[in-house]
Formats: C-alpha cells, structure tokens, sequence
C-alpha cells in the first residue's frame, strides 16, 4: 500500500518529466544533437546499472532487433518533441503531447488486434475538438503543435510496442536496448540530417554555453535514467490505473513550469488554454472510465458464469433426482 511519500515522489517524477520539454528550451544545441546526446548518456549509465546488477542482457537477434528498432522510434518521438519546444513554446508542445492517450486508443486495437471501445471513441472526438479551438487561436504555433502531435503518436507507438515486450524481457534490458538503438539511429540519422536539411551549418555537437553541458547530464541522468528507475520501483506499489492517471498531469506541471521559467514568452490566448484545458479533461477523464467499463464487463462475466454454474447445478441434480426411477425400471424388467 502506497505512503504519502510514494504518492510525492511519483507526483516529482512527473514534475522531472514535465521539465524535460523546459530544458529542451533552454539547451542550445539542436534536437537531434541533442537527443544523440541524452541517449548515448543513457545508454552508457543503463549498462553500467545491469552490470552492476549482474543481470543478464544477451538477446536473440530477433528481440534485440525488435527493442532497438523501438529505440529508433524513440529517437524520432524526442527529436521532434524537442523540436516542437524549439520553434513554438513548451506550453504548445505539451499540449500536442496530451494527445498519446487519442493516438494510443487507435493504435493499440490494430497493434492488439481487439475491439474499439465506444467510450474512447467520445474520449477521441472530444480531444480533436480540443484540438480544433487550440488550432483556431495558435495558428502560429501550427508547426509547433503538428510536430507535438506528430511526436504524441510515435510516443504512443512505442507504448503499445513495449507493452508487448515487458511480458518476455526485463524493463531495464529494454530500456539499455531501447536507449542503445534511440542513439543509433540518430548517428544514422546524421548524414541525411546535414546534407538535406542544415548543408551550410553541419552538425552542432559542441553547445554555445558551458551550462549546456550541465543541462544535458540532468537530461539524461535525472529525466531519463533516474526517473524511469524510481518509476518503475513504484509500479511495484501502485496500481496501473493510479500511474497512468498521475502521469496524465505531466502536461499540467510542464505548462505551469514553463510559465513560471519563461513569463510572458509562454503567455498564450485565452483560447488555448481552453482546448488544452478540454484535451487535459479528456485525457484525465480516460482512466476512470477505462475502469469503470473493465470493471462493468467484468462484473457482466461474473454474472453470467454464476448463472452458468446455477443452470449446470440444476440440470445435475435433476438428473441425479431421475436415476432412482430409471433403476427402478431396470430392476422390475
């Protein structure tokens, strides 16, 4: 049962991760130096953690293939999460990230192969409405946002995918592999990057500001490998649907941040922060109903496997009432 401190200290985990997008803010080199960077930290602080642990990491090829062919996916969610806090404002970019929870209602049926459920249908309607007014008042921060929700899809993509994964193989080899393959593909990444998209520029490796570098270790080691440690430790005290419903306010703490970092430069429109405030709503709301139709169905299941059992008990004990009768017959025969 978890304490008052387990509840802050998962409520703190969501504050580091809401703070990520800041320091993609504040950081100056780009977004995929950057996320090459955060990723090569972590996978260097990973591998030293299972070594220290003893805990075996050899893989089939087929398995280590599959997890760092997600870490690629990775890379490409942060590059562009970083990217959209770059060229809009934290608060956008959070706001398009509130959308992993519309992205991963539709990707999880055709991924799981298993049915719609109704109420993320509504659940899906009212984010995109949420979308529209956020649309209708930031238009200038339309880049922003479609790189958000761009970023929100993949995030969701690779949710779905590591959902499969846990069952086979410990989340902390996951995540070494995971890490590994987010940093190989953005050095796969880098020959494209510079000669598509910044030839006269090339590749920015070495930050403006000393500080920098500071920045960039708290990314790595304290919004990466320290949060998703102390995360996972207390997935061993609460329930997923208390997890899920905490991290859902990661959006909330990020904005709320940004404003008090930033001042004026994350002052939006009233309307914004009434389509963001109608997907937060949407997207808190989902957890409660996910439960409550789980538990409904499942109730529903238990009442027909009762009366199942109630049907199989009377057909037995009429049978058993009729075999005096029929031995009866036998004998006079």
């Amino acid at each position: 049962m978890p304490n008052l401190r387990d509840h802050a200290t998962l409520h703190f985990i969501v504050l580091i991760w809401g703070f990520t997008a800041i320091l993609g803010k504040l950081i100056t080199i780009p977004a995929v130096e950057l996320v090459f960077y955060r990723t090569l930290i972590a996978a260097i602080l990973l591998g030293f953690v299972l070594v220290q642990r003893r805990q075996p990491f050899r893989l089939s090829t087929g398995a280590g293939l599959k997890m760092l062919g997600t870490g690629m996916l990775i890379s490409a969610h942060w590059i562009l999460f970083f990217a959209s806090a770059n060229v809009s404002t934290v608060s956008v970019c959070l706001a398009g990230m509130a959308t992993a929870t519309l992205w991963t209602s539709i990707l999880d049926p055709l991924i799981n192969w298993r049915r719609i459920a109704p109420f993320e249908v509504f659940i899906g309607l009212v984010i995109i409405v949420g979308l529209y007014v956020v649309f209708r008042f930031e238009f200038d921060h339309a880049v922003g946002l479609v790189l958000a929700l761009v970023s929100a899809m993949l995030a969701a993509l690779f949710t779905v995918i590591n959902g499969r994964l846990i069952k086979k193989h410990n989340h902390t080899v996951i995540t070494f592999y995971e890490m590994a393959g987010a940093c190989l593909g953005c050095i796969l990444f880098f020959p494209f990057y510079v000669r598509y998209f910044f030839p006269k520029r090339g590749l920015v490796l070495v930050p403006d500001a000393a500080i920098d570098w500071v920045y960039i270790g708290i990314l790595a080691m304290v919004c990466t490998v320290y949060a998703y440690t102390v995360a996972v430790k207390l997935m061993t005290k609460f329930s997923p649907f208390a997890i899920n419903l905490t991290v859902n306010l990661e959006p909330v703490y990020g904005i709320l941040l940004a404003f008090l970092i930033f001042g004026d430069a994350e002052k939006m429109t009233t309307g914004f922060y009434i389509g963001t405030l109608i997907i937060l709503l949407a997207v808190l709301a989902y957890p409660y109903l996910n439960k409550y139709f789980e538990d409904t169905k499942n109730a529903w299941k238990d009442r027909r496997a009762e009366k199942r059992a109630e049907k199989q008990a009377l057909e037995k004990q009429n049978t058993t009432n009729q075999d005096p009768a029929l031995e009866t017959i036998k004998v006079n025969r």
